[in-house]
């Protein structure tokens, strides 16, 4: 709007001007070509028309005299043509008071009021020249929260171009106490921002304006998830350091006291055996014998466990399933102990049978350690799932270690169960425990079922 007003005020100024040169020329060529020779009003025009053009010129001290003595000459002129020319010579009267008053009214003031009209003048050119060179992006609004005017870096922020209308209906306000805010932008995504806004109020405390800043926080926001990652991964990494410390405390735990157990045993009984084999019958000797092979074959095992145990926790196992007949892995895991078996023939389940007979393997083990016979082993189909279930008639497991069978080094060696979870869950399957009413401990595996 200030661009448009000065446009139409230099095109005025162009017009007078050129008017005023128009004027003079033609009131000179009338005068000298009018007969019979004498004063006509045409005259009058020549000094009016030059009045009109240096009223148009750039203020100065001879414009500002010569201009009212002009319009004077042009009043004069018409007032002595009234003899001859009444009706030219009263316009040409009035014509000139016009310009003369003209050229006094616009004069520009020199008092103490021209002083205040140029300080305040100043000020809104200071004012805005502050707004546009401000870094912050500024809107001001109206009490009824209309756009008044926005600065250089607000159309940046907001993508609006230079020249480009604001048509906000609402205007992008924050909440009423600021803080972190995205500002929308006309190409429909938004800058994270720090958003303020001032309350202009009148002379009765009356809202009378608002300002609205706002501070581009991009690059803040982003440092903040940068670092937030960083934490992020920083946690990760000590809960998997914490993770490997408790598993190495665990393990040594382990290796110091159930693998050092046989181990001693398989020395002692050894150093026994060497010492007096030629003092000892031969019942004893195969006792002897016998024992540290049963402790030898517990090393094994226990050997076994921890290998598969690694591989577990790197998560290099992988399940090859096929259909596996759950009867015939029980049946080979059982052998002559004294377990019963009711697991239909037909019954098959789609699992890694590696894995299936370790997971049996493990659940009657616990079975026969920890609980009283009969130690059962059923099968059965639900649905599209197979259903084994190991149980027992023992104490059962204490209702306190219920939530961390399944963990690591939870009973014994602590490995049997953790193992078996695994396994399970790397077929697709789950494994709960369940107390028996009065005594005992149940096992229920849950696996895919598969035709034979």
């Amino acid at each position: 709007m200030r661009i448009a007003a000065h446009d139409m005020s230099r095109l005025a100024r162009l017009t007078a001007g050129g008017a005023g040169v128009a004027a003079a020329v033609i009131g000179a060529v009338t005068t000298i070509s009018s007969a019979p020779p004498g004063l006509h009003p045409a005259a009058a025009l020549v000094p009016a028309g030059l009045a009109l053009l240096l009223q148009v010129l750039p203020t100065g001290r001879v414009v500002r005299v010569a201009a009212p003595i002009l319009a004077f000459t042009a009043l004069v002129i018409g007032a002595l043509s009234l003899r001859h020319h009444p009706a030219a010579g009263a316009a040409t009267m009035v014509a000139g008071l016009a310009l003369a008053l003209g050229a006094v009214l616009t004069r520009p003031d020199t008092g103490p009021t021209a002083a205040i009209r140029r300080e305040s003048d100043d000020r809104q050119e200071f004012a805005a020249t502050l707004l546009q060179s401000m870094n912050e992006a500024v809107m001001v609004l109206d009490a009824n929260h209309r756009v008044i005017d926005v600065n250089r870096r607000w159309r940046e922020l907001t993508g609006h171009g230079p020249d480009e209308p604001i048509r906000l209906d609402p205007p992008p306000l924050p909440p009423a106490g600021g803080g972190d805010w995205l500002m929308p932008r006309v190409d429909g995504t938004a800058v994270p921002v720090l958003a303020t806004v001032a309350t202009i109020a009148d002379e009765q405390g009356e809202p009378r304006a608002y300002v609205a800043t706002y501070v581009d926080i991009a690059d803040r926001k982003r440092a903040e998830e940068s670092l937030g990652e960083q934490n992020t991964e920083l946690r990760e990494s000590n809960a998997r350091l914490e993770a490997a410390l408790s598993f190495k405390n665990d393990l040594t735990s382990m290796l110091t006291h159930d693998v050092a157990q046989p181990i001693s045993s398989i020395a002692s009984l050894a150093e026994l055996l060497r010492a007096d084999w030629d003092d000892l019958p031969d019942d004893i000797r195969l006792e002897l014998a016998t024992k540290i092979d049963k402790n030898t074959q517990r090393l094994i095992k226990m050997m076994n466990d921890l290998q598969l145990l690694f591989r577990l926790d790197t998560g290099s196992v992988t399940a090859r399933q096929a259909p596996v007949s759950p009867a015939e892995v029980a049946a080979q895991v059982v052998g002559d102990a004294d377990v019963r078996i009711s697991i239909d023939d037909d019954l098959a389940a789609l699992a890694d049978r590696g894995h299936l007979t370790v997971v049996i393997q493990n659940l009657v083990k616990n079975a026969l350690t920890y609980g009283d016979p009969p130690v059962r082993l059923l099968g059965s189909r639900r649905g599209d799932q197979v259903e084994l279930v190991v149980q027992d008639s023992g104490p059962g497991i204490p209702p306190e270690l219920v939530p961390t069978i399944f963990g690591r080094f939870a009973r014994g060696s602590g490995l049997g169960l953790f193992i078996v979870r695994h396994l399970v869950e790397a077929n697709g399957g789950t494994i709960t425990y369940e107390p028996m009413e009065p005594r005992g401990a149940r096992f229920v595996v849950t696996l895919e079922s598969a035709p034979i």
